[in-house]
């Protein structure tokens, strides 16, 4: 007989299980519950007036090749240019209803990989670099000082125990001062001294100024980087309308294969009885059922799933209550033309500056990033050659006065803070749209320094599996999440009872610098 198999949450890493679960075995049967009435979790895409929103930015890069097979086998890389002007306008008439799995819409495009820091009222690359217009924007004084002070750090190790002193030994304190202090507070809500360490091993991973100038003496000898560092990518694949699109496919392949996905569907307790799960009960529309299965695999927020589960130990309860979030708001701006002109080479449509982020590093204003959509993919945009799409993002806590403010009120908010850096005029303003993301961000502070103990107490589970960024409190890229997803299927599959191989996932810097084959 079949093993039912209960997946929460359709995101990337309960869809990937989904898939991989029907895709390489017939002895499961796989339903998916998913809390919204969405596919994709943080990596879908908004569709507003044909005008799409990418929640956070999703480049698809990969070091891992079980990943990029993934990808292709889903969305295969379109072998023309990213997009051809005579075709775009017919192509979007095909899509004006979203697209069609079922259709050669189904491609990913190859983008080019460019996001600045706005500081000072200049542009400067990110990662940092070493070029002499880096230099000029700095000014000679300043450029002395970090100099100085990254030869300190170079002698000088600190203890690693801080965000903030992981910084500092890789980048020298007035490198730190000036573009990572403000801007990790700004997304956190606490100094970098707060927070550990272990963020930067997972997000920044090798980067440093040495790393850099290794980088680009490479480029300027042409030998080719194979360990490239996340953060120096070059270029990265992107759907054609957006991250959703790639998921809301896989979707439509799992449903083919049998899978089912009942959306509106809240998790909100887990039953449980001799450590092992036996059923979880939902709630739709306002009414609560509940779903029985042999297997369950969780990409919900790890202080959801222990605060819902039964008899849990008031120590372990004390930690999930503390773990710590970073919630999101996004608005998107509909625009004629951004006040910024296109001193780079590189060609772009509307000759809009060519960056897919600009990080805002003044003190002064409360945005953290600006998205534009254009750039990622010309079919995000409905009108491309009129005008700029862009995505003003935003960190707050659930509940804190950003959070509460209405839509307008907060677009107002937002709007304001562009015109007052003089990036836009407020006359051209033609449309917008705010959403919301709860638990977007898995932060490491208050509790996180105990989540072993949580971990642990999960693993006595034994048809327990978390995935995925929220399933293990961790910020994990998307691919990694897939990856969590991969080992678990393989775990399930042979019957693998160890659990350590999809807990340690993205945990290592070993795993960061080569392929995992």
């Amino acid at each position: 007989m079949k093993k039912n198999v209960i997946i929460i949450g359709a995101g990337p890493a309960g869809l990937t299980a989904g898939y991989k679960l029907l895709k390489e075995s017939k002895d499961y049967n796989v339903i998916i519950l998913e809390e919204s009435n969405d596919i994709g979790g943080i990596s879908k895409t908004v569709n507003y007036k044909n005008n799409r929103m990418d929640i956070g930015g999703h480049r698809f890069f990969s070091k891992d090749e079980n990943v990029i097979k993934f990808w292709e086998e889903i969305m295969p890389t379109q072998a023309k240019p990213s997009y051809d002007d005579k075709k775009l306008g017919r192509e979007k008439k095909l899509a004006e209803n979203g697209p069609d799995p079922e259709k050669e819409e189904r491609v990913m495009l190859v983008r080019q990989r460019i996001s600045r820091i706005y500081y000072l009222k200049k542009f400067f690359d990110y990662p940092i670099s070493m070029k002499i217009q880096t230099f000029k924007n700095m000014g000679m004084g300043r450029t002395i000082v970090a100099g100085f002070s990254y030869l300190k750090s170079t002698i000088i190790k600190k203890k690693e125990d801080s965000l903030e002193n992981f910084y500092i030994n890789r980048f020298g304190k007035k490198l730190y001062n000036m573009f990572f202090e403000k801007y990790t507070e700004k997304l956190w809500g606490r100094h970098p001294s707060k927070i550990s360490a272990e963020w930067g091993a997972q997000r920044v991973k090798g980067l440093s100024i040495a790393i850099i100038i290794k980088d680009m003496f490479k480029k300027v000898f042409h030998i080719k980087n194979k360990n490239v560092e996340t953060s120096l990518i070059e270029e990265f694949k992107y759907p054609k309308y957006g991250p959703g699109q790639l998921w809301e496919t896989v979707a439509y392949e799992f449903e083919s294969m049998g899978g089912k996905i009942l959306k509106n569907n809240k998790v909100i307790k887990i039953n449980q009885i001799d450590k092992k799960i036996i059923s979880v009960i939902c709630e739709e529309n306002g009414e609560k059922k509940e779903v029985k299965g042999d297997i369950f695999i969780s990409s919900m927020p790890l202080k959801d799933l222990v605060l819902g589960m039964n008899d849990v130990p008031n120590d372990i309860c004390d930690i999930a209550k503390g773990l710590p979030y970073r919630d999101f708001i996004t608005v998107g701006l509909l625009i004629k033309k951004l006040n910024l002109k296109n001193e780079t080479n590189i060609k772009t449509i509307g000759n809009v500056i060519p960056d897919c982020w600009l990080y805002i590093q003044e003190p002064d204003v409360k945005l953290g990033r600006i998205q534009i959509f254009n750039n990622w993919s010309p079919y995000m945009v409905n009108k491309i050659d009129d005008t700029v799409w862009i995505g003003l993002e935003y960190f707050c806590d659930e509940g804190d006065e950003y959070w509460n403010m209405g839509d307008k009120e907060f677009i107002e908010f937002a709007s304001s803070e562009l015109v007052k850096m003089g990036l836009i005029n407020k006359d051209d303003i033609l449309d917008s749209h705010r959403e919301k993301v709860k638990k977007a961000y898995p932060a490491y502070f208050d509790t996180y320094n105990q989540i072993d103990d949580l971990i642990a107490f999960l693993n006595c589970f034994e048809n327990l599996y978390c995935v995925g960024r929220n399933g293990q409190h961790r910020y994990n890229n998307m691919d990694h999440s897939m990856v969590t997803s991969f080992e678990t299927v393989n775990n399930i599959i042979n019957g693998i009872k160890e659990k350590n191989n999809i807990w340690n996932v993205n945990t290592e810097k070993e795993y960061h610098e080569e392929s995992k084959k």
